[in-house]
């Protein structure tokens, strides 16, 4: 029995996540985490997400409660899952991180932090997107740079990050099959007089609408053709399903930073 802590629980995607490792014979919910702000505290969470009674109270700090666990989730915001990770990382816990909207400093704090712990991380939780990525790999190594690579991703109106955690991984994707480095050739959106397209520019594009749930494609287009790679989640339980397999996969994994490629075997 891997017992599971989420933080964010009664958010959107961790709650989502947190009803899956309740259901889960394998799994045994063991603390939910919110902010101490969050109008659940001390709430019981089964109650806060419709379950009925579950005993399990929304707590509003960590520390108290990860010796609990074998493994902590993450789904809260970048300055809360930095402090998660620092506790998790003194508590010798395994941590799986699905957080976004971390700047480059941040990213370098979480590859420091995590790297004496069983950590992973990814942007997206899956399984079609972690292909993805690998296809996008692919056919940018396989293109020359008579292609143009753009990037599109769209998603509902509440998606308070731009570009998605997604759509930034399939930048430095195509970024590092390319040999480029993507603070030079990244062009977040267009507008005005801008002339004509720059050879081996990497276009990234935000669309915030209704209630989409996710959606990222990778255009790559030359004169006389082009080739559109595309995933579309439906709802967000692809993303939950994902997070309750890389949960079973890192359970008893040595110290290490792992991805859901890793998950995948790909």
């Amino acid at each position: 029995m891997i017992r599971v802590i989420v933080c964010g629980g009664c958010g959107k995607m961790g709650s989502q996540v947190a009803r899956l490792v309740y259901r889960d014979d394998n799994l045994k919910l063991v603390g939910i985490v919110e902010s101490p702000t969050h109008p659940q505290k001390q709430k019981d969470w089964g109650i806060t997400v419709g379950l009925g009674n579950t005993g399990i109270i929304v707590q509003d700090n960590l520390e108290k409660i990860v010796q609990d666990a074998d493994q902590v989730v993450e789904f809260t915001n970048p300055q809360a899952a930095l402090q998660h990770l620092e506790i998790v990382v003194k508590n010798k816990k395994t941590m799986i991180m699905g957080t976004t909207g971390f700047s480059s400093q941040e990213m370098g704090k979480i590859n420091l932090l995590s790297k004496d712990i069983p950590f992973l991380f990814s942007p997206n939780m899956s399984l079609g997107v972690n292909l993805l990525f690998k296809l996008v790999g692919e056919t940018a190594a396989a293109l020359s740079d008579d292609y143009d690579i753009e990037i599109i991703e769209t998603h509902h109106r509440f998606k308070k990050d731009a570009p998605s955690g997604t759509a930034k991984k399939l930048a430095q994707i195509v970024a590092q099959n390319k040999g480029v480095d993507l603070d030079k050739v990244a062009i977040y959106g267009r507008e005005g007089l801008i002339g004509a397209r720059k050879r081996g520019e990497i276009g990234i594009h935000s669309i915030r609408s209704g209630d989409v749930t996710g959606e990222h494609t990778v255009l790559f287009a030359t004169l006389g053709e082009r080739l559109e790679l595309t995933h579309k989640a439906h709802s967000r339980e692809t993303f939950a399903y994902g997070t309750i397999q890389a949960i079973k996969f890192m359970q008893g994994k040595p110290a290490g930073f792992y991805t859901m490629q890793d998950v995948l075997k790909i």
